[in-house]
């Protein structure tokens, strides 16, 4: 091991088949093979190590690799993906992953999925993935790759580290999931009471079509487009700009309260609603509506929490009009759209709890990321054998 001079005591170079035992246990028929789950790419998340929902072999066909309870499934096609997770049943996998199973005289199983998803390993991945369409690793090329390793029982300390960093980060993000249910069953709870129903068009003062107009890097003004909403509000993402003069400024000049309707997109995302409250002026593109409620029954973001629910989405999705690879929802029918209406103290209070539950997930979500942070940090250190 002469490839072990100039590292930090204890730590070793080892190839990647001294450290993991490619399980190349192949199923020819996977509805025939006594299995419950099926693990195809699209069921690992990107750097998660936990498979969270899986398909059954009656789902698919052709050959596939068997796997048991605690080994890697790692994406061997398109690593940039960075999916790999532990397995915590047996089953059969998608044909396109690696089934790995950690050596422990050399690499703890438990700190084996952690290596992996450090940037060492990963950026190695890429590296070696050969073709265009559909980068692939072969194993014959990730087993001979050679990598530093800490001892054994820095490897149980980083995996003790580890595991509460996952723990902490799994907390956070759970928070967050709770946040957003949370706001749905507050809406839920304020349109199940006894409220009159109304159409749309009774309740705000007008609507209007945007801007059809060329927009690009440079002009006097931004324009929104449908890209700029996100989670109930307009937003500042890949702004496009526009020249305009005076009166077509003052026509399409959007102000605080205005709410923007995507009237077409795909049929997924056609009718995602925000409300405007950015700073500085903008205007707006073809591809959305403007609504103006009456202030004195609609607050706008009552609407738009409306119009973005379930509840409002059903209502939406009924005056659809599909086309190839897309859908439209003219104003005309999103006047039509009917609504439970409160009164305006009813929808203040439930946005002044919606708020307040954003407010926790947004906490929530920040901890999150920086028990990521803290992760990557962690796993940077596993690369750091060399002096």
């Amino acid at each position: 091991m002469s490839d072990n001079e100039n590292l930090k005591p204890g730590w070793k170079i080892w190839r990647f088949d001294q450290m993991a035992t490619n399980v190349n246990v192949r199923i020819d028929n996977p509805s025939e093979s006594g299995m419950e789950h099926y693990i195809g790419l699209e069921h690992l998340d990107s750097d998660s190590l936990k498979i969270r929902r899986w398909g059954t072999p009656s789902d698919v066909e052709a050959t596939k690799l068997m796997f048991k309870e605690g080994d890697i499934i790692f994406g061997r096609r398109r690593a940039y993906q960075r999916k790999l997770g532990v397995a915590a049943f047996e089953g059969i996998c998608s044909a396109h992953a690696m089934v790995l199973r950690a050596k422990p005289d050399v690499v703890l199983p438990e700190f084996l999925p952690f290596f992996m998803q450090s940037d060492l390993f990963m950026n190695r991945a890429v590296e070696i993935s050969v073709g265009s369409l559909s980068p692939t690793i072969n194993w014959k090329t990730m087993a001979v790759q050679k990598f530093t390793l800490p001892p054994i029982d820095e490897q149980v300390r980083l995996v003790d580290l580890l595991r509460a960093i996952e723990r902490t980060s799994e907390s956070y993000q759970e928070i967050g999931g709770f946040a957003d249910e949370l706001v749905r069953a507050l809406l839920s709870d304020v349109l199940s009471r006894e409220w009159p129903v109304v159409d749309l068009g009774s309740v705000v003062q007008g609507t209007q079509y945007g801007l059809s107009i060329n927009a690009g890097a440079d002009g006097q003004y931004p324009m929104l487009r449908m890209m700029n909403i996100e989670d109930g509000l307009c937003v500042e993402n890949d702004i496009k700009h526009v020249d305009l003069n005076e009166k077509d400024f003052e026509a399409y000049r959007l102000v605080h309260g205005d709410v923007l309707f995507n009237r077409t997109n795909s049929y997924e995302l056609v009718g995602r609603t925000g409300v405007y409250e950015l700073e500085g002026d903008h205007v707006f593109a073809s591809y959305l509506v403007r609504v103006k409620t009456d202030l004195e029954k609609l607050e706008p973001k009552f609407l738009t929490l409306y119009l973005n629910s379930d509840f409002g989405r059903r209502q939406v999705l009924a005056y659809a009009t599909k086309a190839v690879s897309q859908a439209n929802v003219n104003a005309s029918n999103l006047l039509r759209v009917r609504l439970s209406l409160p009164p305006l103290e009813v929808q203040k209070q439930l946005l002044d709890e919606v708020a307040s539950a954003k407010s926790a997930e947004r906490a929530a979500m920040d901890r999150h990321s920086s028990a990521q942070e803290i992760k990557k940090q962690v796993l940077a250190e596993i690369g750091g054998g060399a002096v």
